[in-house]
C-alpha cells in the first residue's frame, strides 16, 4: 500500500471502538487508526472488524477523535462492515446503564439489542455478488423485485454502494465491498461491474443507475418477474417527465409502475418541507444527503413492491410510512441509507402457531386501513384535540383521569401510568389507540406483549389505526424479516413497534411511549446474560428519554405497585361502580354456610355441583363454557394413595405420570397403561411406595386431556375442544361448546363466555415460589376477563385465601399492595435488591473472595438451585449446583452491582474457567 500523504489523512484519524468480547475485564473502549479509504463511512454507530489479540473480532465504532490517550502504536481498523449506523447514541447509553444495573457487560447487552446483520436486506435486496458460481435458488421474486426497484429509482443509493473511495489504494477493498453487498471480490473483470466502479468518480448518479439498469435488462435474470422487466423496458422508452406521485396508502390499487414512477416529485416535496413527516401512506423513506458540491439534495429509496414469498414462508409488505430525515452530521445522527419498511409479521415455521393463523387477520386489517374512510391518509401533527384522533375516546373516559391521560400523551408529555384493564376490555384496541395518539403527536411508540398470539392481535389493531407505519418485531422471526423490520424502525419509516421482549431495544426515533402488557409473564425475563427483565429495561429507558410509560394488565405485579407507591407512576383504574357493571359474578365453592349446607362436599370434589349447574345453564342458553386447567396431559402427577408421597421413578427419581389412554380393544374401550417416568420414559410396572410400602396410586392433579375426557361424558352431545401445548386456539366461534384450556392458552369468543370454571386452584397456589400467589391471580383474572358481563366464574380453591378473595372482589390493586408489604417484611424484591450467584462451590467462593461487597450486605446460603431455574451452563456440569443470595437495601443496589462487576473482571483476568452466573433480582428465587 502506498504511504498516505498529510493531505489525504483523515481530520479525525482515531476511532474509539467497543469490541464484542465476553470477558468482563475487556468491557472497555479501544482506540484504532482509521485508514483513509474508510474515513467517509467509519462513522459513530457502524459495525467494524478489528484485530484484537491476533484475531478478528466484531465491534462497534463509538466515536471519532482527533487524538488518542494511548501513547503507543495504534492498529488500523481491519474493515468497516457496513455504513449503516446501527448503534444509536440512545441505545449505547441504555446498554451502559443496563450493564451497570445487572452487573454485566455492554457487549452482552448489545447482542440482545441489535440483531445480526443481513447484508441483502440492508442493501435493499440487491444481490451481494455478480460473480457467484450460481444464483441463490432460494431467493424469491420479491427480493429480485426489490433489487430492481432500488436500481431504477434510487441512483444515488446505487452510487454510494458502488463507490470505490480509495479502492485502488487497498487490495482488500474489493473484498470489503463484496461483503457490503455491492461489488464482489474478484469481479473486476466483469465488464459491467468494472465500468460501474471505475467510472463512479467521474460519472453522475444517473449514469451509474443507467449502467445498473442496462445490466439488469441485458442479463434477463430468470428470477426477475417478467412484469417488472417489461415495466423497466417501458420506462426506458417513456418520457422522462415525472408523473404526480400518489399519496394513497399501500394496497389501494397502485401498480408497481405507479408506485415507482415519480420518485423525483416526492424528493422535491421532501426537500421543501424537511421538517415535517410525509403522509403515512407514502412508500419511501426520504432523507436529504450532501452531494459532492456541498449542496443538500434529497435521495429516497424507491418503493419496494414485493410479491408474496411462498417459499420463504413469510409475507412481504409494501413500503413503510414516509419519514423525512435531515442530513446526518458526523457526530450526532446515523447516516442510514433509506429502505423500504416491511410491516407484516413473519410467518415462519420457527414462530408460534399464532403467526400463521393471524397473518390473514393482519392482511385484512391492512386492506381495511386502505379502504376505510375513517382512517386518514395522514395523522394529525398534534393530538391535543380529541376530535383529531382517528378513534373514539369514549372507552378511555370510563377510567378515572383516562381522558386527561390521553390528552397528555397527545401533548407529548412523559406521563407514566399503571393501567388496570376492566374485564371484557378490548385491551389490544386500547393499546393501539395509545400508540396512535403518540404517532399523531409526531413521535414513536413501542408496545410489548408476551407472545406471538398477542402480537398478532395488537398489530392488527395498530394497522387499522396507523396503517403501514406499524411493524411487528420478534426474535423468533427469520433473520431477514427481523432485520428488515428493525431497519425500518431505525430509518424512521416505522413509527409503531409491536413486539416481544427484544422489542424494548428497538431504535425508535423520537420515542414517545413504551407500553408493556401483562408484565408478570415469565417470558419477559431474558434467559441470556446479563438477564435483564423487560419491565425494568422499559422503565430505565423512559426515565432516561422522558417518554411516556404504561404498565397494563388485568392484574398487577408487586414491582409495578412499588413504583406507584413511590409516585414514579400513577394509577389508571376504573371507578368501582363502573367496574361492577363490567365484571362477571365470581364465587368459590363453599364460600358461605348456606353453600356448604346445600353441597357439603363442595370443597372436597374437583368439580362441585354448583359448577356443573352453571355450565349446564350456559350451554342451554347457547353460549360457550371455558374450563381452565393448570396442567396439560392426562394425569401428569401421581402419589401414593395411602401416605400421599409423590411417586418417583426408581431409575432417575423423576415423577411418575399416567399417559393418555387411547381407544383400543374390540369394544373401543380405553386401553389401560402402567405409569411411566416423565424424565426417562421407563414404565414402572411394580410400584411400591418407599415411605409406607403401599402399591396403590392416586392422581395428584388431572391434566387437560383427562379433564376433556371426563367433561365429554358429563355433557354428551356438546362439542369439547382443547387449547394448549402445540394446539393453541386463538379464537373460537360463538355457540354451545366447552373449551378446555391450559393457563395462558384461553381462546377469545366473540361476545364472551357464559361461564368459566377455574379448576385445581391449589396447584397454582401451592407452588414453592415467591410469586406463586401473584401468578395465580394473574392467570385467573386473564381467564375471568373473557367472560361476558354478569356471567359466572367459579374458582375451585379455598375461599378464605387472600388471593381467592382478591379475585372474588376483583381487587388486583389491594392484592398487589399486600404482596409489597409481605415482601418488605421478609426482605424480598422489590423491597430490596437481591443478587443470585449460581455455580459450583469453588466458583462461588472465588467470586465472593474477590468482591468488595457493601457493608450492609446479607449473605444467604448456599442453597440448592431451585427446580424451576435453569442451570448456569450447558454440557458437562458438576453434580451439585448451588445458589448464593446477596441481599442489600435498595439504596445499596448500585454498589452491589459494581462490586460484582469488578469481581467478575478479576476472575476473567485470572482465566478462571469454572462456570458461574450472576443475576440481579431473578424471577426464580425459590
Amino acid at each position: 500500500m502506498e504511504p498516505t500523504t498529510a493531505a489525504e489523512a483523515p481530520a479525525r484519524p482515531i476511532a474509539r471502538v467497543l469490541p464484542l468480547l465476553s470477558p468482563a475485564h475487556l468491557d472497555r473502549d479501544f482506540d484504532y487508526l482509521v485508514p483513509p479509504e474508510f474515513d467517509e463511512i467509519a462513522q459513530p454507530g457502524v459495525r467494524v472488524r478489528i484485530r484484537f489479540a491476533g484475531r478478528l473480532v466484531d465491534g462497534y465504532l463509538l466515536a471519532r477523535l482527533a487524538h488518542s490517550e494511548h501513547s503507543g502504536k495504534l492498529v488500523r481498523l481491519e474493515r468497516v462492515v457496513s455504513a449503516e449506523r446501527v448503534l444509536t447514541p440512545e441505545i449505547l447509553h441504555l446498554a451502559t446503564a443496563l450493564a451497570a444495573r445487572y452487573a454485566g457487560t455492554r457487549a452482552d447487552v448489545l447482542r440482545l439489542a441489535i440483531p445480526p446483520r443481513h447484508a441483502r436486506t440492508e442493501n435493499g435486496g440487491a444481490k451481494k455478488t455478480a460473480a457467484d458460481p450460481s444464483p441463490d435458488e432460494s431467493s424469491t421474486d420479491d427480493e429480485v423485485t426489490e433489487s430492481v426497484a432500488l436500481s431504477v429509482a434510487d441512483p444515488e443509493a446505487v452510487q454510494q454502494n458502488t463507490s470505490g473511495s480509495a479502492a485502488d489504494s487497498d487490495p482488500n477493498t474489493a473484498g470489503r465491498i463484496a461483503e457490503n453487498g455491492s461489488v464482489p471480490d474478484g469481479s473486476a473483470d466483469h465488464p459491467d461491474v468494472a465500468a460501474a466502479v471505475s467510472g463512479s468518480e467521474g460519472a453522475t448518479a444517473s449514469d451509474v443507475a443507467e449502467s445498473v439498469r442496462r445490466d439488469a435488462l441485458g442479463k434477463k435474470d430468470s428470477r426477475i418477474p417478467p412484469a417488472i422487466v417489461a415495466e423497466i423496458d417501458n420506462e426506458r422508452h417513456a418520457s422522462t417527465e415525472p408523473a404526480p406521485m400518489s399519496t394513497e396508502l399501500p394496497g389501494g390499487g397502485l401498480t408497481p409502475r405507479e408506485v415507482a414512477t415519480d420518485h423525483a416529485a416526492v424528493v422535491r416535496a421532501a426537500a421543501n418541507d424537511a421538517g415535517e413527516h410525509a403522509a403515512a401512506g407514502d412508500v419511501a423513506a426520504v432523507r436529504p444527503v450532501a452531494d459532492d458540491a456541498g449542496e443538500r439534495g434529497a435521495v429516497g429509496d424507491a418503493s419496494v413492491v414485493r410479491a408474496v414469498a411462498d417459499d420463504a414462508g413469510e409475507r412481504g409488505a409494501v413500503g413503510g410510512a414516509a419519514a423525512v430525515r435531515p442530513a446526518a452530521s458526523d457526530a450526532a445522527e446515523c447516516d442510514a441509507a433509506g429502505g423500504a419498511a416491511v410491516v407484516r409479521p413473519a410467518n415462519s415455521a420457527a414462530g408460534h402457531g399464532a403467526a400463521e393463523a393471524g397473518a390473514d387477520h393482519i392482511a385484512a386489517a391492512r386492506m381495511a386501513a386502505t379502504t376505510d374512510d375513517s382512517v386518514p391518509n395522514s395523522l394529525p401533527e398534534r393530538a391535543s384535540d380529541a376530535a383529531a384522533l382517528p378513534f373514539d375516546t369514549a372507552p378511555w373516559e370510563r377510567y378515572v383521569h383516562g381522558g386527561a391521560f390521553l390528552a397528555a400523551l397527545g401533548e407529548g408529555k412523559g406521563v407514566r401510568a399503571a393501567w388496570q384493564a376492566m374485564p371484557g376490555e378490548d385491551w389490544a384496541r386500547r393499546l393501539a389507540e395509545l400508540a396512535a395518539t403518540v404517532v399523531a403527536a409526531g413521535r414513536s411508540a413501542i408496545l410489548m406483549v408476551p407472545d406471538q398470539r398477542d402480537l398478532t392481535r395488537v398489530l392488527a389493531e395498530c394497522v387499522r389505526l396507523v396503517g403501514d407505519s406499524a411493524v411487528g418485531l420478534t426474535a423468533g422471526m427469520g433473520p431477514a424479516a427481523r432485520y428488515r423490520r428493525w431497519l425500518a424502525v431505525l430509518r424512521g419509516s416505522a413509527r409503531v413497534v409491536v413486539g416481544t421482549r427484544s422489542a424494548v431495544f428497538a431504535p425508535a426515533a423520537n420515542l414517545g411511549l413504551i407500553a408493556i402488557w401483562d408484565d408478570g409473564d415469565d417470558t419477559y425475563a431474558e434467559p441470556r446474560a446479563p438477564y435483564p427483565h423487560t419491565r425494568e429495561v422499559s422503565m430505565l429507558r423512559v426515565h432516561e428519554t422522558g417518554a411516556a410509560f404504561v404498565a397494563a394488565g388485568f392484574a398487577r405485579t408487586a414491582e409495578v405497585q412499588a413504583v406507584v407507591d413511590t409516585g414514579w407512576a400513577h394509577d389508571l383504574v376504573a371507578d368501582r361502580s363502573v367496574l361492577r357493571k363490567a365484571a362477571p359474578r365470581i364465587s368459590a365453592p363453599g364460600d358461605s354456610d348456606f353453600a356448604l349446607e346445600r353441597d357439603p362436599v363442595a370443597r372436597a370434589v374437583r368439580i362441585p355441583g354448583v359448577a356443573f349447574a352453571a355450565a349446564r345453564a350456559a350451554l342451554a342458553e347457547g353460549v360457550a363454557v371455558l374450563v381452565q386447567v393448570p396442567r396439560r396431559g392426562y394425569v401428569p402427577a401421581l402419589a401414593c394413595a395411602k401416605c400421599r408421597t409423590p411417586a418417583r421413578c426408581r431409575h432417575c427419581n423423576g415423577p411418575l405420570a399416567l399417559p393418555e389412554s387411547r381407544p383400543g380393544g374390540r369394544a373401543g374401550q380405553a386401553e389401560a397403561h402402567s405409569p411411566s417416568c416423565r424424565w426417562c420414559g421407563i414404565t414402572e410396572t411394580a410400584f411400591r411406595c418407599p415411605a409406607c410400602g403401599s402399591r396403590a396410586l392416586r392422581a395428584v392433579v388431572i391434566g387437560a386431556a383427562r379433564t376433556a375426557e371426563e367433561l365429554g361424558r358429563a355433557f354428551p352431545g356438546v362439542p369439547i375442544r382443547g387449547s394448549g401445548g402445540g394446539a393453541v386456539l386463538d379464537t373460537v366461534e360463538p355457540g354451545p361448546q366447552v373449551i378446555v384450556s391450559t393457563v395462558g392458552a384461553e381462546p377469545v369468543v366473540r361476545g364472551g363466555y357464559g361461564v368459566a370454571l377455574l379448576l385445581d386452584g391449589w396447584a397454582l397456589l401451592s407452588r414453592a415460589d415467591l410469586r406463586a400467589a401473584e401468578d395465580a391471580l394473574r392467570r385467573w383474572m386473564s381467564a375471568a376477563a373473557l367472560v361476558r358481563p354478569h356471567g359466572q366464574v367459579v374458582v375451585m380453591a379455598e375461599p378464605s385465601l387472600p388471593t381467592v378473595q382478591a379475585l372474588v372482589r376483583w381487587d388486583p390493586l389491594g392484592h398487589a399492595r399486600a404482596e409489597v408489604d409481605a415482601r418488605a417484611e421478609v426482605g424480598f424484591p422489590p423491597a430490596v435488591r437481591l443478587a443470585a450467584v449460581d455455580g459450583a462451590t469453588e466458583a462461588i467462593d472465588e467470586l465472593l473472595a474477590a468482591a468488595d461487597l457493601p457493608a450492609d450486605v446479607e449473605v444467604l446460603g448456599p442453597v440448592p438451585l431451585p427446580a424451576t431455574a435453569r442451570k448456569p451452563f450447558s454440557g458437562d456440569s458438576p453434580a451439585e449446583v448451588e445458589r448464593m443470595l446477596l441481599r442489600v437495601p435498595r439504596r445499596s443496589g448500585a454498589t452491589l452491582s459494581r462490586a460484582l462487576t469488578a469481581a467478575q473482571a478479576i476472575r476473567s483476568t485470572h482465566r478462571s474457567d469454572a462456570p458461574l452466573r450472576v443475576q440481579i433480582d431473578p424471577i426464580d428465587i425459590g
